[in-house]
Parts: C-alpha cells; sequence; structure tokens
C-alpha cells in the first residue's frame, strides 16, 4: 500500500539531501577545486568637497518638521544620510517665533509661535543636530515683513508707525506681504533685538536674513519718517514721486547697507564665531525691487556667506542666472554658495535636474550650495545618498 511506503521514501530522500549537501561544501572549497571568494567591491568615493557647506533650510510652513523632537530627530538623521551638514531653521515669521522670545513677549504679549507652546524647538533642533555633528543656524525668516495678507499683523497692531507706506500712504504690501518701515530705528531695534536674542541665549553656528533681510519693497519710503530724513539729508527736496528714479534707489538702498553692516557687528559683538549669513534675491533684479544690494555686502565683508537664491525650473535659465550671479562675485574670501530650489508647493525638482544644477554649481567653482526646502529631500533621498555625493 502506498501508506506503508511512506517511511522509506521519506528516509531516502534524507540520505539523498546529505549526499548533495556533502558534494556542495566540496565543491566550494578550495581543496574541492573551486574558485577563491570574490573581492568585494569597494564602495565609490564622494568627490565633493568635505569642508564645503551643504545646506537645507527647515520652516514650519508646509512641514511638520518642528512639531515634535521625534520629528526633528528623525529630519537631522534623514539630513546627515543625506550628505547635508548645515541646517537653516526658521525661528522668526509672520510675527512669532519659534522658540520662547521674551522680544516678542514684550511687543505683542506673545513669546512663541502658539502650537509650540511649552516647548522650545529651536533648542531642541541645536541639541539633535549637534549630536549628530550638523551645524545650525537662525533663519530669520520674515525679516521686515510683519505678516502675510492680515494687513500688518499684530506687530503693526501694537506699533502704527511702524507700517512701510508706499506712494499713495497706504501699508506697503508685495506678494501677498506686509512690511514694517526697514528704515526707521525702532523697527531695525526690533530685528537686531531679536538676532542678539538668538545668539546670547543658543549656541547657534550662524543667523541670517533672506530676500526680507535687509530689504523691503522699493514701492516703499512714503512714510514720514523717511520723507523727513530724505528732506535733512537732501536740502529740503522732496523723494522722488517715481519709486524706480535710480538715485531714490540708491538712497533707500545705502539705508539698508548700512543696517546690514550694523547687524553683524552687532552679532559679533556678542560672540564673534557665529556666521551671518545673507540668503539674498538675484542681483540686480533684488535691488531694484527690494533694495537689496548684496554685492556691497559681499565686498564690505559685513556678511561671512552669501547664498543668492538662483530658484529655476530649467538648467538653461539656471545656468543663466548663476553665470549672471557669478559676474557681480568679487570678494572671493566671502564663500558663495547657491540657493538651489528642490521644493515648491507641489513641485520637487527631477533626480535628472538636479544633477545638472549640482554639476553646474562645479563647473562654475562653487563646492557646496543650500537647498529650499527640507521637505524634498525624504521625496528625493536615493538622489542624495547615490548621485549627489559624486557629482563633479
Amino acid at each position: 500500500m502506498q501508506i506503508a511506503c511512506l517511511p522509506f521514501a521519506a528516509a531516502r530522500m534524507r540520505n539523498t539531501l546529505v549526499a548533495l549537501t556533502a558534494l556542495a561544501i566540496m565543491g566550494c572549497s578550495k581543496d574541492g577545486g573551486g574558485g577563491s571568494t570574490p573581492t568585494p567591491t569597494p564602495p565609490p568615493t564622494p568627490v565633493w568637497d568635505p569642508n564645503a557647506l551643504r545646506g537645507v533650510w527647515v520652516t514650519n510652513v508646509a512641514s511638520n518638521v518642528l512639531d515634535s523632537r521625534e520629528n526633528i530627530r528623525t529630519c537631522v538623521s534623514r539630513c546627515k544620510a543625506a550628505g547635508i551638514n548645515n541646517i537653516f531653521v526658521v525661528v522668526y515669521n509672520n510675527a512669532r517665533t519659534q522658540y520662547p522670545s521674551t522680544v516678542m513677549q514684550n511687543l505683542i504679549g506673545i513669546p512663541i509661535q502658539e502650537k509650540f507652546s511649552g516647548r522650545d524647538p529651536l533648542k531642541e533642533m541645536i541639541e539633535e543636530a549637534k549630536a549628530q555633528g550638523l551645524k545650525v543656524h537662525a533663519w530669520f525668516e520674515y525679516g521686515f515683513s510683519s505678516s502675510y495678507s492680515a494687513s500688518g499683523g499684530p506687530i503693526i497692531a501694537a506699533k502704527p508707525h511702524w507700517a512701510a507706506r508706499d506712494i499713495n500712504g497706504a501699508l506697503t504690501v508685495k506678494n501677498g506681504f506686509d512690511w514694517l518701515n526697514a528704515f526707521h530705528p525702532e523697527v531695525q531695534q526690533h530685528i537686531i533685538e531679536l538676532f542678539k536674542e538668538v545668539v546670547s541665549k543658543y549656541d547657534v553656528d550662524g543667523v541670517q536674513g533672506d530676500d526680507r533681510l535687509p530689504a523691503l519693497p522699493s514701492t516703499a519710503g512714503y512714510d514720514e519718517f523717511t520723507k523727513a530724513m530724505y528732506r535733512s539729508e537732501n536740502g529740503g527736496a522732496e523723494p522722488p514721486g517715481d519709486f524706480r528714479n535710480a538715485s531714490w534707489i540708491n538712497w533707500r538702498t545705502n539705508k539698508l547697507n548700512q543696517f546690514m553692516k550694523r547687524l553683524r557687528n552687532e552679532v559679533k559683538a556678542i560672540k564673534p564665531t557665529v556666521h551671518v549669513t545673507a540668503s539674498p534675491s538675484p542681483f540686480p533684479w533684488g535691488k531694484d525691487e527690494y533694495l537689496q544690494d548684496w554685492p556691497t555686502w559681499v565686498d564690505s565683508g559685513w556678511v561671512d556667506a552669501v547664498i543668492p537664491q538662483c530658484y529655476r525650473y530649467d538648467i538653461t535659465a539656471y545656468d543663466n542666472t548663476l553665470g549672471q550671479q557669478k559676474t557681480y562675485y568679487r570678494n572671493t574670501s566671502v564663500p558663495f554658495y547657491p540657493g538651489v530650489l528642490l521644493r515648491s508647493g507641489t513641485y520637487i525638482a527631477t533626480d535628472a535636474f538636479l544633477s545638472q544644477m549640482i554639476s553646474s554649481n562645479r563647473r562654475q567653482g562653487f563646492k557646496g550650495e543650500v537647498f529650499f526646502f527640507y521637505e524634498g529631500l525624504p521625496e528625493r533621498a536615493s538622489w542624495f545618498s547615490g548621485q549627489y555625493p559624486f557629482i563633479k
């Protein structure tokens, strides 16, 4: 019967398996005539400059990184795996700080963005980043902008005379952003105090202003304080009615240049080792539209690095912008790192386009860059780990 034959069949199968195993062992041994075990191929060596800055901006808009310490830790780990060595974390936007601020408490009665109450995301980011060997820069995202589409928000509600005004006397608004009067000494002191507060309280490696600091739409400057200052310096003449008048652009731009110099000096007086960096709009568009003159900041040594925002959506436009910015870069003792658009809304740069932009940076002699913004990094993790380090 078939059932009676099962024990014998099973025993025969076991014997067959033993014999096959023995043959396999003999075949794999050197004495059995087999080949030697192949030597594993070593991983490729990164070709990037290990000392160059490779950064990413981390914000609280369209991102949950700062919502918990666990999220911050995950962000830092991902940055490290991607080769990022500097994190530019938001600390001030839309009339709120992302750390407990005495300055903001005294100004509007709110010391920290409400959802972070009871925590200190800046402190957590610094601790987590330092633990993994990454540097942290405090990014004052809104700069001289008071709010977004909020009629000036709580800052101007508390200090109406701080508002920037256009030729019609209306609050200066551009692309939805409401603006403070960057020429008013109280407004300047407010920003200075925020920078000093962060540098004094936290072990940050750097502080940064961007396309809104120092900056002001060129349509502004028609408030009573600024007009009186202009008259006092120009023989009683009124400011030109044409906001694009070249001498009027230059007069206002120079005021912001002097603020940049003062900001650097005040920060360095507290902690000389802290890096003061700027990420402005491209020049000269940034000067014409926002009174930003980054070539003068670099030529004068008022910044420790400049990161122009070369945000473009195709390689021809990117190459043109980068090449244009390079023509204004004269003081090479101040590092220049292009700002690269990684993500904006639903847009994420492709692997191929990222490789093209980084190749362009290297060909132009720029050894590092800063990516806007972090939320694109997890989507392109394989590119950052598998291609980014090896682009020449």
